[in-house]
């Protein structure tokens, strides 16, 4: 959809006009199919302020959720719906660069390379395949580490990115693109991905089928049992416009045995990230909070200065069952 179709569409639905149906899906539950929701929160397309999709959808995203929100009275599942048309969603992540998402490559780094060790605990090095692999920096600490990498990007300037900064070749693209072998790879990971994909019980069958049986499965999402999310509600700084589903324990945990999956572990997944980029995504919520931290930092020279945070996100390692 070009931009000028979405931007109509925002102008209608903020003016209390009729929904323009043809940019919108509705969906059912992922998880258990069942289509009787509550809504959680409202649209509040009042809100929008990008209509350009190549901007709205890129890794560095983060426009508040303005989408309807709503949960399965069946399961529990969280999700937004109706939802822009998925593959137009596909489209928006596939074009655009993202200097800002890059920029924090170092800190990504580090932190994959943090989970690499809690996730080795459970697999030996082998073959794997990181999905959503953004510029590679997951591919990069795994090949360093032993692992023959594998990754997959909607992002051709990403994949441009890892090619030329890593030396890694990133296929282009999403999962359902490319057909592996089946019981092909000993790890497939998905770090903040899952929650962006439109059909995630389908993702993990996919996954399912292309691990070998024993093979492991990491996926990150943010966690709505955190306390945080029971703390912030709506302002949670996950609820995010370019999240399509929201997790916890319960709904992934069963999505996960659904498709082939013993659940193993899970953990808070911490980060580590510049605290002056920290302070430049709290815009979104506060401009003056937001400026006046990089402006203090910049000034006193830890701008840079890799912090560990944690908002609500969690790991969560299963196991292929043979």
């Amino acid at each position: 959809y070009k931009s000028d179709e979405w931007e109509s569409y925002i102008l209608a639905s903020s003016k209390g006009g009729k929904m323009l149906t043809s940019q919108l899906e509705y969906v059912k539950c992922n998880v258990c199919g069942a289509d009787d929701a509550r809504v959680v929160y409202p649209a509040r397309y009042d809100l929008e302020k990008k209509t350009d999709l190549t901007h709205k959808f890129k890794s560095s995203g983060d426009e508040r959720l303005i989408d309807q929100v709503v949960q399965c009275r069946t399961c529990g599942l969280r999700y937004v719906n109706p939802r822009l048309n998925i593959k137009a969603v596909v489209k928006g992540y596939s074009e655009g660069e993202d200097e800002t998402f890059v920029g924090q490559a170092r800190g990504r780094e580090r932190t994959f390379a943090r989970q690499l060790k809690i996730i080795e605990k459970f697999v030996k090095p082998g073959r794997m395949l990181d999905i959503g692999t953004a510029g590679g920096s997951c591919l990069k600490v795994a090949r360093d580490a032993g692992w023959e990498v594998h990754g997959i990007e909607p992002n051709k300037w990403l994949c441009k990115w890892g090619k030329k900064n890593y030396g890694i070749d990133i296929k282009p693209g999403i999962l359902e693109d490319y057909k592996f072998p089946n019981n092909h790879f000993d790890l497939v990971t998905l770090f903040d991905v899952l929650e962006h994909t439109g059909d995630p019980k389908k993702v993990l069958k996919e996954c399912s089928r292309i691990l070998k049986p024993g093979g492991v499965i990491a996926v990150n999402v943010p966690d709505l049992d955190a306390w945080l999310h029971k703390v912030m509600g709506r302002n949670w700084f996950f609820y995010l416009s370019v999240h399509l589903y929201y997790f916890n324990n319960k709904t992934l945990g069963k999505m996960l045995r659904h498709t082939g999956f013993k659940p193993l572990q899970r953990t808070p997944h911490f980060q580590l990230l510049e605290v002056g980029y920290l302070f430049f995504r709290l815009e979104a919520y506060s401009k003056f909070l937001s400026g006046l931290g990089q402006k203090v930092l910049k000034a006193i020279g830890l701008y840079h200065v890799l912090l560990p945070y944690w908002l609500g996100q969690s790991m969560f390692l299963a196991r292929k069952e043979k």
